[in-house]
């Protein structure tokens, strides 16, 4: 039997996500037209835009649905000059001089924050930031469903986020920016979400994003993630004490309640994550957008971790639908795999 310890790479689909997505596929029309059809489909849309918006505390702002995070970055960094940190997730600094400073724990200096963007949390690492007033965008796709926060609370212009991350389909996402911002349509045609993405809109994918993120609010409201955290703090408890010279990645700060970014130096990443997955639980050496490539994470490095060091982190990151025997199965099997690394290398 497999346990699935990868939930910052994508989660598995809800059951009320297959729920509103079987619905929609009765839905025939489009939401464009302006016939019966047209007009139902266009209020099934209306609707899931608004439930994604009070689940991230955006009532007021514009939701703008995209293809994912990426293309949602895109929309308003592509060619803006603007200011991030290596740390941030690959679809963000692609855009940006990378020039903010880091330090040990994770944690980014802004100085100008409107000319910045800055992560809510770290797909790496789980470091939760503080962002600063006035920034001008974060990505907060691994925070959303995680943590409580409201975009209207937190001083940004634009937000980016994905329904992979918490339940939902994968290949549908949305920008989040005040209202009357200023965002170019890099996608032009049939002037679709307000004249900022043109094309006929992700139906079911819009409905199934829309009861993920609606899930995930509940989720928040009754407190299963403060679980999910004390099941990862017994986790690397036991970790650590198993291997006294690993370490926690930020464990100083705040991070994600799910989320443990485990260095052992001289251990490959790559090496445990076989290892594991042949013994039947799925992790990661980093960030499922870069794990493939065999180099050492950019993050840890920008955190001082040497390339040793860096190069042998592994990410564990658990859900509330795992419980206790599950994840101390995993801890057993990495207990065991550690012990014989340690007995072959002295």
């Amino acid at each position: 039997m497999r346990t699935y310890l990868d939930w910052n790479a994508t989660t598995p689909l809800r059951d009320e996500v297959k729920a509103a997505m079987r619905d929609g596929m009765e839905i025939v029309g489009n939401p464009s037209s302006v016939h019966s059809e047209g007009r139902a489909a266009k209020m099934a849309m209306e609707r899931a835009r608004e439930q994604v918006a009070a689940a991230l505390g955006a009532e007021g702002a514009d939701v703008i649905f995209t293809s994912g995070t990426t293309e949602a970055a895109a929309m308003v960094l592509a060619g803006r000059g603007v200011h991030c940190a290596v740390v941030e997730h690959s679809a963000v600094k692609v855009w940006c001089e990378q020039d903010l400073a880091v330090d040990s724990n994770g944690i980014v200096s802004v100085p100008d924050p409107a000319r910045a963007s800055l992560q809510l949390a770290n797909n790496e690492t789980g470091v939760i930031q503080d962002l600063p007033q006035g920034l001008g965008s974060s990505d907060l796709t691994q925070a959303f469903g995680k943590v409580p926060f409201a975009f209207n609370w937190l001083g940004i212009t634009a937000g980016f986020v994905s329904a992979h991350k918490l339940g939902g389909p994968k290949g549908i996402g949305a920008l989040i920016v005040k209202r009357g911002t200023d965002v170019e349509a890099m996608i032009r045609g049939g002037g679709q979400e307000q004249g900022r993405r043109g094309g006929t809109e992700n139906l079911l994918g819009i409905l199934g994003f829309a009861a993920a993120a609606s899930a995930a609010q509940r989720e928040l409201e009754a407190g299963l993630w403060d679980e999910v955290a004390a099941r990862r703090e017994a986790l690397e408890d036991r970790l650590l004490a198993a291997a006294p010279g690993a370490i926690v990645a930020g464990k100083a700060v705040k991070r994600l309640p799910n989320t443990t970014c485990l260095l052992t130096s001289g251990w490959k990443g790559e090496t445990q994550v076989m290892q594991m997955d042949l013994a039947g639980f799925a992790i990661s050496a980093g960030s499922a957008c870069s794990s493939g490539k065999v180099r050492a994470s950019g993050v840890l490095q920008a955190m001082g971790f040497d390339d040793k060091a860096a190069q042998s982190a592994i990410r564990i990151s658990i859900s509330p639908a795992l419980g206790d025997d599950q994840v101390n199965r995993f801890a057993d099997a990495w207990e065991s795999a550690y012990s014989r690394w340690r007995d072959r290398n002295g």
